[in-house]
């Protein structure tokens, strides 16, 4: 076997099922797309659910990749043993009821000790305890000795996740030679890590019932993996990932910036591993569009970056520095994924502000949890509250916390922590609750005994129904009835009115029994499914126990569901226009407006922002049908609904579409035809958090407000200017702005005609000091540019001067010192100078050795200043 570096193991591998028949495709995005069972991607099958599970053809049945992968749970062991990343790359050749066990082994077999000439006595083989067929293959078609196969249960050798495909697999194993131990059985050679399992060989053959009952397939499948830098470890020789060659060259730019070598030191053998490995995770996740936030995938970011920024303080690197071993992670990875040179500048630009961040953070966290660890005995516990108040005040997480504390022996109160943290909510709750002097607070309703609101407003023929009076609350306190004047809420058994949920604002309207009406003015919901109408009895009276008419304002109503499906839309065409990496981080609905936010960490270009606009318009000109259905969650996740990150859904979800432009999970109300919302502009793009913009747009009759608007500023702009045509406005303007710039062209002509005239001859009054001839000149609103002009005319004619000008304008003054050639090579210095006579002033300034400019500080001491000019120069001349 010859040394192999991880990049040419790819290619090779991924070449030789090529010729095998195999589709190759490129690695998924790390961010799982249409399954929202993952964070990220965490192995090669997860992309490829969609075609073992049937819900979409594969473009070949015989598939063949290299895929991106992820893995958290053991991040805290990262770095502490050589053994745990949380990025490895899997390679994986696939059947999609095609080939089976025969060739799935054949072609494993020749690849290892073909293509890579791995000697065959090297290579062990484990299969599942029963799998006779398996054996029958390896033994007489391949040559494997019996004793050289291992049968194992199904703890070791059966795939099996819940219910569905499942089957036996076999275990290609490779044997790294004695100095890893002596060979007395196969277990103990595992154990001292001499044997390594390199492949995964997956026979899906059976369909579980999740409860013990395999029938078999029709239609048999092959999922197999192997670990890229495991079988790199194998062909180099080295220990373990870490001394892979990319990744080492990795470590290496991390050793050159930290000054310290790898294997030299415990302690900070454990910091680089960590730096490599979380370098390496966050490069690739930003690459793939993840950005750092508090919660999800972002988290997961942002914690993993932290980490790494830690360690690197750790080894007394005090300056951001991921950033820069982010160009090595790129460089030695671009060849296999291209889009990481492409997104280089980006993804560096992520890292730094990440850092920045960061540093910040830890500056203030350290100080006060050394502190309180200094306190605490080894073996001691830092309580949650201490725990909850460096993440809640100071920012820091409690994962770090964690790390921390146990380095020094200590424990923390995870389950303190918790409470304090939904302590905190539940606070936050009751404050928002409480806002705005509502008449009812949860306290008040917590031992009430009333049933879940039904909700009929999904339905537009149900906006306005018959309901009966629950309950009523005002000041905070349940009442028998209201009267006219009184602010409350009112309760109902069933209404037609949307509470507040999903960023859509709750619906407003009215409630009435003959003559009385209570003006609902906002809709919210209670944990427990109430509904709670907020508002002002304006005539009348209403109690509980009354049968009422709920009605809608359908016109508002109607414009915030324009507006709510406009945001549907938004999100799809700027996933079209900037990327698959686009997230909805957040969106508020209501009747004037849609507010998005997004995952995006620079801002959208006036070019993006039309393109972006025009596939809205096109979407809504082609009268796109819009279904709102109820269905099992995992029938949606096959429709390729996309999820808001972070919420939880319960089995049944509503899912809304817009026929082939967008499915998303989504509780609130919107128009059933895009047709609808008529028309749809953007009104603004900005920034709003580290990686997060936010477009704010109008539709249907906001964008025919906005455009009434805007013409009557053009109309009014156009009487202004006197021109007759609204649309003459423009030329009007760049003529009167063309106008004005030659007015101050000629203006700055004549101050500098003034300013010469008053100076006369600079030098009439000037002063030798040494080799040069000092003068000062004092005028009065004279412009910069026209203080310049007039410097250089002084230096060019007088080549010994140095010279002094002070303009005053009102209650402010510029200063100007000008140095000619030969004044300059006697020792003259015009920006030395003129900060010295600004001084004088109280102001600052410098520039250059022949000319330089200050700002005066009290323009009443200019007088003073031009006094100390004589001796000022003598200090620097010869």
């Amino acid at each position: 076997m010859e040394w192999t570096g991880l990049n040419q193991l790819r290619e090779k591998y991924l070449s030789f099922f090529e010729s095998k028949g195999h589709t190759r495709l490129p690695s998924a995005n790390l961010i799982p797309q249409g399954d929202n069972s993952l964070l990220l991607i965490n192995s090669g099958m997860a992309p490829l659910k969609k075609f073992f599970l049937g819900t979409e053809t594969p473009p070949n049945v015989r598939v063949t990749t290299c895929q991106k992968c992820i893995r958290t749970p053991d991040i805290e062991r990262v770095g502490k043993t050589a053994r745990h990343g949380t990025y490895f790359e899997m390679l994986g050749n696939f059947s999609f009821g095609d080939y089976f066990k025969k060739e799935a082994i054949a072609w494993a077999w020749e690849f290892l000790t073909g293509v890579l000439e791995i000697p065959a006595d090297r290579l062990w083989i484990t299969i599942f305890e029963s799998d006779d067929e398996a054996e029958s293959i390896w033994m007489n078609d391949i040559g494997i000795p019996k004793e050289r196969i291992i049968r194992l249960g199904k703890a070791d050798n059966f795939w099996e996740h819940g219910s569905g495909p499942c089957g036996p697999c076999s275990e290609i194993h490779f044997d790294r030679g004695e100095e890893y131990g002596p060979f007395e059985s196969f277990e103990q050679a595992s154990d001292c890590d001499r044997v390594i399992e390199i492949w995964n060989l997956v026979f899906s053959q059976f369909d579980s019932d999740g409860n013990g009952h395999y029938a078999e397939m029709a239609h048999k499948n092959i999922d197999t993996g192997m670990g890229l830098e495991r079988l790199a470890c194998a062909m180099q020789g080295v220990d373990n990932l870490f001394e892979v060659d990319t990744v080492q060259n990795i470590m290496k730019h991390i050793s050159r910036i930290a000054g310290v070598n790898y294997k030299e030191n415990e302690k900070s053998d454990v910091s680089l591993r960590v730096i490599t490995d979380h370098i390496r995770s966050t490069t690739f996740m930003v690459g793939d569009g993840v950005t750092a936030s508090n919660t999800g995938r972002g988290y997961v970011l942002r914690r993993l970056l932290r980490r790494a920024a830690r360690h690197g303080r750790l080894l007394g690197i005090k300056e951001p520095f991921l950033y820069k071993v982010a160009d090595t992670v790129i460089d030695e990875n671009k060849c296999a994924y291209p889009e990481l040179e492409e997104k280089r500048e980006y993804i560096k630009k992520l890292i730094l502000n990440e850092e920045e961040s960061f540093a910040k953070t830890i500056d203030a966290g350290m100080d006060v949890l050394t502190k309180m660890l200094d306190g605490i005995e080894k073996g001691g516990v830092l309580s949650g509250e201490d725990t909850f108040k460096l993440s809640d005040t100071y920012g820091f997480p409690i994962d770090l916390t964690k790390e921390i504390a146990e380095e020094k022996g200590i424990s923390v109160d995870e389950e303190g922590f918790r409470a304090c943290v939904d302590e905190s909510r539940k606070r936050s709750r009751e404050d928002r609750l409480a806002k705005g002097g509502s008449s009812w607070d949860e306290d008040a309703m917590s031992n009430l005994d009333l049933p879940k609101t039904k909700f009929t407003g999904y339905d537009y023929s149900q906006l306005e129904i018959n309901a009966k009076v629950l309950a009523v609350f005002k000041d905070g306190a349940e009442v028998s009835e209201l009267n006219e004047g009184d602010d409350a809420v009112v309760i109902l058994d069933e209404t037609p009115f949307y509470a507040e949920s999903g960023g859509q604002v709750g619906d407003t309207g009215v409630i009435t029994i003959g003559e009385s009406r209570f003006a609902v003015t906002d809709t919210k919901k209670t944990a427990k499914g109430q509904y709670l109408h907020f508002g002002t009895v304006e005539m009348g009276g209403i109690g509980k126990g009354d049968n009422v008419t709920a009605s809608v304002n359908v016109e508002k109503r109607y414009a915030i569901m324009r507006n709510h499906t406009a945001a549907h839309l938004l999100q799809a065409a700027l996933r079209k226009v900037l990327g698959d990496h686009v997230h909805q981080a957040g969106s508020y609905v209501d009747a004037e407006r849609c507010r998005f936010d997004f995952s995006h960490f620079e801002a959208v270009t006036p070019e993006q922002l039309s393109e972006i606009e025009a596939i809205v318009n096109k979407d809504i000109f082609d009268a796109i049908p819009v279904t709102m259905t109820e269905m099992p969650i995992e029938e949606a996740k096959k429709l390729g609904a996309m999820a808001l990150f972070g919420e939880k859904y319960g089995n049944i979800v509503r899912v809304v579409e817009a026929k082939g432009v967008s499915v998303e999970f989504c509780g609130g109300t919107h128009i059933d035809n895009t047709a609808r919302l008529g028309l749809f502009r953007i009104v603004s793009e900005n920034s709003v958090a580290a990686g997060v913009r936010r477009i704010e747009a109008v539709t249907g009759a906001g964008v025919l407000n906005m455009l009434n608007k805007y013409h009557t500023m053009l109309v009014e702009s156009a009487a202004a200017l006197k021109v007759a045509k609204p649309e003459d406005v423009a030329a009007k303007c760049a003529a009167v702005a063309a106008e004005v710039k030659s007015l101050e062209k000629e203006k700055a002509e004549l101050n500098a005609k003034i300013a010469a005239s008053q100076t006369g001859d600079v030098m009439a009054d000037a002063v030798s000091v040494g080799a040069v001839r000092a003068a000062t000149v004092q005028l009065t609103d004279v412009s910069a540019d026209a203080l310049r002009k007039m410097g250089d005319e002084a230096k060019d004619k007088n080549p010994d001067a140095v010279v002094v000008f002070a303009s005053v304008n009102g209650s402010s003054a510029s200063l100007l010192c000008v140095c000619g050639k030969e004044a300059v090579a006697a020792g003259a210095n015009a920006g030395k100078i003129v900060k010295e006579v600004a001084a004088v002033t109280g102001g600052k300034g410098g520039g250059r050795p022949d000319s330089a400019m200050a700002g005066a500080g009290d323009a009443s001491l200019i007088g003073k200043a031009l006094e100390a000019v004589p001796s000022i120069v003598g200090s620097f001349v010869k």
